[in-house]
């Protein structure tokens, strides 16, 4: 129950749990997503998000603990009887149907009179920029524009949670960036509860309220994208919610992000308060609007520096290979992950 008579989270999960025989494919997981927020599931295949997923939906069965949706136990009921919808990557539209066919077939089912079914609709539609797309067949829609008629059809049901995995997949890179901010967009215009699979981390920061990451059946950290991004607890969100370099110093293990890190050219002092390490250029990369350094460290170890290209071009930029340079960051840029053996307390 919600404290001091708040209205509880839209989905509360305890000690949730799935087995396959011998692998545990959730592992105790404990989750609450607040009413309106977009939430995002992050990791990498095999991690346990899509089977969390699952369970909130009911397509499976949890073999430990609960699942509560606005307050309600759910963790035994059908997916009928969820107050949720679901969207896949598949989209798994009717290709006999017209568009306004496919977002009315739910309400349908529900014996929903054709007036009400068809004002519906039509404002589902409106809803995910698809009006006057109703007479047109699947097959006549760009990826894009199927993946907004699955969306309609999954809204037009007034669900309190809509369900969504890895709904942009089979899209091509440009696509999906545009769709990230349609989605956004259209959750807030609608205020549902969205709760996003996905492995892509810049969808996860692009999109999110908040998001957990996922590794092994378990969940390493939640909170909001820039708080996981600047202050991962652990080695692997380092890695995997982007790029980061690990540091052993002092007796601890730390992390700090390649972008945090400036070069210092020749004659350039370091900021008061400044962590400095000296070190050799191995190789530069060119990426157009940046660049990576690779950095060997005269104490040992490598560093990757992420640098924008604002004056530089890329001859200049690949000149620096071979060059020994200072490398500066301040402090509170890093976070600890880990005490070393026989560390510091």
């Amino acid at each position: 129950m919600a404290p001091d008579g708040a209205a509880p989270p839209d989905i509360s999960v305890r000690s949730l749990t799935k087995r396959y025989g011998d692998v545990v494919a959730v592992d105790g997981v404990d989750l609450d997503i607040a009413a309106g927020e977009f939430f995002t599931m992050l990791g990498p295949s095999g991690s346990g998000k899509t089977t969390t997923l699952r369970m909130i939906a009911g397509f499976e069965m949890p073999d430990e603990g609960t699942i509560e949706l606005a307050g309600e136990d759910v963790s035994r009921l059908p997916p009928y009887d969820r107050p949720v919808n679901t969207v896949f990557q598949d989209y798994a539209l009717f290709p006999h149907m017209s568009v306004q066919e496919n977002v009315e077939y739910g309400l349908m089912v529900k014996k929903i009179r054709k007036g009400e079914r068809r004002s519906r609709a039509a404002e589902a539609l409106a809803m995910v920029r698809l009006g006057g797309f109703g007479e047109r067949k699947p097959a006549q829609l760009s990826g894009g524009q199927r993946q907004r008629v699955a969306l309609a059809r999954a809204i037009v049901n007034r669900p309190r949670v809509l369900l969504l995995d890895e709904p942009l997949g089979a899209l091509d890179l440009k696509l999906r960036q545009e769709m990230q901010i349609e989605l956004k967009a259209i959750q807030r215009e609608v205020g549902i509860t969205f709760v996003y699979v996905t492995h892509d981390q810049e969808e996860a920061l692009t999109m999110s309220d908040r998001l957990a990451v996922f590794n092994q059946g378990r969940i390493e950290q939640i909170g909001p994208p820039a708080e996981v991004y600047e202050h991962p607890q652990s080695e692997f969100i380092a890695g995997f919610v982007g790029v980061s370099n690990v540091i052993e110093r002092d007796g601890r293990r730390y992390t700090v992000r390649p972008e945090k890190i400036n070069i210092l050219l020749d004659g350039e002092l370091p900021q008061a308060g400044s962590h400095v390490e000296r070190g050799v250029v191995h190789d530069v990369q060119y990426v157009g609007p940046v660049t990576r350094y690779h950095v060997r460290l005269e104490s040992g170890g490598e560093l990757q520096v992420l640098a924008q290209n604002l004056e530089e071009g890329s001859s200049e930029v690949l000149e620096a290979r071979g060059r020994t340079v200072s490398l500066e960051w301040r402090p509170e840029q890093e976070s600890v992950i880990s005490e070393l053996e026989g560390g510091s307390e």
